[in-house]
C-alpha cells in the first residue's frame, strides 16, 4: 500500500520510458549524501530495513490506478495496456547496501539498485525518504549517545514529531545506542524497551505532593521513579525519598539548573539511604548540554532527550540524493554493455559507475581512510569493502538483521572512530576530518565521461 508514497514525476517518468518502449533497458543508481551537515563529523547508516520491505511489498491496487488515472498530468498515459503494466508491478532488481548501523562519509553509495529502468526511477522518492530520514535522526542520536558515555540515555521525543516519524526514530536512536523510548508502539513493533515515569498532572492532579508519591508508589511499587520537581524539587527529594524509601527507583529532574539540582539531590537521597536510586534528567537536552553537564561533574544516571534528538534540530533534514550511475541494455547480467553516466553539474556532480567503498583502518583499529571505487576494481590487502548484497531479483538474500545485530556494529563502529571524529562541538566548519579518496580507476573514468557528455568526444 505504499505505492503512492511518492512524487508524481516517478509516476509520470514511469509512464514515460513504459510509452517509449524503454521498460526492458536496465539501470544502476545509487543513493549518497553529497556534504555532511553543518556540526557533523559522521553519519549513520539507518532506514534500510524498511526500504527492502517496501520493495518487498510494492504493488499497485485498482483503487490506486483509478486514482492515477483521474490525475489530468497521469490521464493521457494511462492506457490499459499501462495500467495493466502497474496491476502487475513488482521489483525484480539487485540491491547492494551498507548495513545499518555503519558509519559513513559523503559521497559514499549507501544503497546501490541494478533493476529495469521504471522499476529503478520509481522507488527513488521512498528510499530516500526512509533513509533520509532514519539515518538523520540515528546520526544525531549517536552524537547525544557518544555524549552521555556511560550514562544512559532514553529517546523520550514522541510528541514533537508525527506519530509514525516517532515510531522510526525511536527505532534508530535504539539502533544507535539508546537504552530504551517512551513510545509504546516502537516498543512493541521492534521489541525495544520501554521507560517512562510520572506525569506532572500526577502530582498536580492530587491534593499534595506527598499524596501523588504515594499513590505512585502503591500503583508501581516495582517501578517507582517519582517527578520531583513540580513544586520545589529538593523538597519534593526529601519527599520522596522519606514515602518510597527502598522502593524508589530513581528521581527525574526536568527544569531548573540540573547540574546543581543533581548533586543536591545526590546528597539527599544519599543520606536518606536511597543511594541505589537514579538520577534522570530531561528537559530540552541535546549533547552539548550532556556534554557540559558530565564535564562539571553532575551526578546524572540517564538522560530523557526528545525534541533536539527526534527533529534532528540542528539538522533536520538529510541531502540524501539518488542518482543513475550506468544504463545498459535489456539483460541484467551484461555488465559490459552498460554506459556510466554522470552529472557535472555545478555543485551537484556525480560519479560514473557501480561503486565499492572500501575501508581502511590503521594499526589500532581506528578508521584511516575511505576508497571510492568501481565495483569490479580490486583494492588490495586491508580492505573493508562496506556495500554487501541485500536482495536479488527482487528477493532478500537473508533474513533482516534484529536490532541486537545492528547495536553490536554501532558500537563497533563508534569505538572505531578517531578522536577527532568522536569530539562534541560547535565547531562550524563544513566537512569532517577523514579522508574519503577517489580511487586512481575511478578518477579516470570521471575523465573519459567528462570527455563524451560535456565535450562531445567519443
Amino acid at each position: 500500500m505504499d505505492a503512492l508514497h511518492t512524487d508524481l514525476y516517478q509516476l509520470t517518468m514511469a509512464a514515460g520510458y513504459f510509452h517509449r518502449g524503454m521498460t526492458s533497458r536496465v539501470a544502476t543508481c545509487e543513493l549518497f549524501v553529497r556534504r555532511l551537515p553543518r556540526h557533523r563529523r559522521f553519519l549513520v547508516a539507518m532506514g534500510l530495513d524498511r526500504v527492502v520491505r517496501y520493495l518487498e511489498g510494492l504493488r499497485f491496487t485498482d483503487e490506486q490506478i483509478a486514482y492515477l488515472s483521474a490525475i489530468p498530468a497521469l490521464a493521457d498515459a494511462m492506457t490499459p495496456a499501462f495500467c495493466d503494466y502497474l496491476r502487475s508491478f513488482r521489483f525484480h532488481g539487485d540491491v547492494w547496501a551498507v548495513p545499518e548501523g555503519t558509519v559513513f562519509f559523503p559521497n559514499e553509495p549507501l544503497l546501490r539498485v541494478t533493476a529495469p529502468l521504471i522499476e529503478a526511477q520509481l522507488i527513488e522518492t521512498f528510499a530516500l525518504s526512509a533513509i533520509n530520514h532514519a539515518t538523520a535522526i540515528a546520526s544525531k542520536a549517536a552524537r547525544v549517545v557518544l555524549a552521555a558515555g556511560d550514562a544512559g540515555v532514553m529517546e523520550f521525543g514522541t510528541r514533537r514529531t508525527h506519530p509514525e516519524a516517532a515510531v522510526d526514530a525511536a527505532r534508530a536512536a535504539y539502533a544507535v545506542g539508546c537504552v530504551g523510548t517512551s513510545n509504546v508502539e516502537a516498543g512493541m513493533r521492534f521489541g525495544i524497551p520501554v521507560h517512562g515515569t510520572a506525569a506532572h498532572m500526577w502530582t498536580m492532579a492530587h491534593p499534595t505532593e506527598e499524596a501523588a508519591f504515594e499513590g505512585y508508589v502503591a500503583v508501581f511499587p516495582n517501578a517507582a521513579i517519582l517527578l520531583i520537581d513540580t513544586y520545589d524539587t529538593l523538597i519534593g527529594a526529601a519527599r520522596a525519598a522519606a514515602i518510597a524509601r527502598d522502593k524508589l527507583k530513581g528521581v527525574r529532574l526536568d527544569s531548573g539548573d540540573l547540574g546543581a539540582l543533581s548533586v543536591a539531590v545526590r546528597r539527599i537521597l544519599d543520606d536518606a539511604g536511597c543511594a541505589s536510586a537514579k538520577i534522570v534528567a530531561s528537559g530540552d537536552l541535546n549533547e552539548h548540554r550532556i556534554a557540559e553537564l558530565r564535564r562539571a561533574g553532575a551526578p546524572i544516571d540517564l538522560y530523557g532527550v526528545g525534541t533536539d534528538l527526534v527533529t534532528s534540530i540542528d539538522a533536520p533534514s538529510l541531502g540524501g540524493v539518488y542518482k543513475l550511475v550506468e544504463i545498459g541494455g535489456a539483460d541484467p547480467a551484461a555488465a559490459g554493455e552498460r554506459t556510466p553516466i554522470a552529472k557535472f553539474s555545478e555543485g551537484k556532480a556525480t560519479l560514473p559507475g557501480a561503486h565499492q567503498v572500501h575501508r581502511f583502518r590503521d594499526k589500532a583499529g581506528k578508521l584511516a581512510r575511505d576508497v571510492i571505487a568501481l565495483d569490479s576494481e580490486p583494492m588490495g590487502p586491508g580492505a573493508e569493502p562496506l556495500l554487501a548484497p541485500v536482495m536479488r531479483r527482487g528477493a532478500r538474500v537473508a533474513p533482516p538483521q534484529g536490532l541486537d545485530a545492528i547495536r553490536a556494529r554501532v558500537r563497533e563502529q563508534l569505538g572505531g572512530l578517531p578522536e577527532a571524529l568522536r569530539r562534541i562541538d560547535d565547531d562550524p566548519a563544513p566537512g569532517a576530518p577523514f579522508a574519503v579518496e577517489v580511487s586512481a580507476e575511478l578518477g579516470a573514468l570521471v575523465e573519459t565521461v567528462r570527455a563524451r557528455v560535456v565535450a562531445g568526444a567519443g
